[in-house]
């Protein structure tokens, strides 16, 4: 699959190792929410990506910024 001509990885492959990182951590039951991980067993496909993709934003990894609502 080739890349188009001035096209750009949206998230760095940091990011994308934290998001796995995060992915493997629920996979085994170890992944937890909240502060330094006080609150319960994360279950969510996506709230383990989000967790990721934070763990990535606060090593300096470039990922977009989070939408504002």
């Amino acid at each position: 699959m080739a890349a188009r001509k001035g096209s750009r990885r949206r998230y760095s492959r940091g990011a994308s190792r934290s998001v796995a990182s995060a992915m493997r951590r629920r996979k085994h039951g170890t992944l937890r929410s909240g502060r330094r991980g006080r609150g319960g067993r994360v279950k969510s496909r996506k709230q383990a990506i989000a967790i990721g993709l934070s763990e990535a934003r606060k090593k300096g990894a470039r990922v977009p910024r989070k939408p504002s609502s």
